[in-house]
């Protein structure tokens, strides 16, 4: 089956990815939205200009739209870019996200298209465990929920980090995978990937508990 799979550079996509491409679907197109403002309720923006580099990486065509952010209308700019694409069916990274994966079934409905969500109701300590053991190389690069600080910026998902996150869940009930906004990902390094992404040139934002790691410049190497 040809499917196009929505990527933000993100831990969730990738690992959906992933799954899709062992799962021998044909993934023909990486899509991204780009908003056009950072409190989009559908799209991942901090270092959305990097999924270049990510779709490199991965050596599949990229496809990018931009989208207002605003709510329900980036649905539309979604599946206006679908829309135009030769494809059978959609791979995304939703888990647990009722309001994520009940508007992309939709668009894919409406599309005649298949949604395909291979994380779906997953759990979310398994799924952080089984990026670590298949030794993907992720970044925290936003946080924006109380617990974190600014010490999370940069900082590696790994077994650590893992158990830093449960105490985190169980003190203020975020999401152990982010799902819900507290903190967001970028991908350096996948099993997948052909070369890897190599950050060159990076600053950290922070302001009032929340901050995120913005990179200024990066470039794919040989891995």
């Amino acid at each position: 089956m040809r499917v196009a799979a929505l990527v933000s550079g993100g831990k969730d996509s990738a690992l959906a990815l992933h799954r899709a491409l062992k799962q021998g679907y044909t993934v023909k197109y990486l899509v991204t939205m780009i908003p056009q403002r950072p409190d989009s309720w559908m799209f991942h923006y901090p270092n959305i200009h990097l999924v270049d580099f990510f779709a490199e990486a991965v050596d599949i065509p990229l496809i990018k739209g931009e989208t207002s952010g605003v709510k329900e209308t980036e649905l539309e700019d979604l599946k206006h870019v679908l829309a135009g694409l030769q494809v059978d069916g959609v791979v995304t990274g939703a888990i647990m996200s009722q309001y994520q994966k009940k508007r992309i079934d939709r668009i894919c409905q409406e599309l005649n298209l298949k949604s395909i969500a291979p994380l779906w109701h997953e759990n979310p300590q398994k799924l952080l465990a089984e990026i670590v053991s298949l030794s993907f190389e992720v970044l925290i690069v936003g946080v924006y929920a109380y617990g974190f600080n600014v010490t999370w910026l940069g900082r590696k998902i790994n077994q650590k980090t893992i158990s830093d996150l449960i105490k985190l869940n169980k003190k203020y009930q975020i999401s152990l995978v982010g799902e819900g906004g507290e903190y967001e990902t970028l991908v350096l390094n996948t099993p997948f990937f052909k070369k890897r992404i190599q950050l060159v040139q990076t600053e950290r934002m922070w302001e009032d508990h929340s901050g995120c790691l913005i990179v200024k410049k990066a470039k794919l190497v040989e891995k």
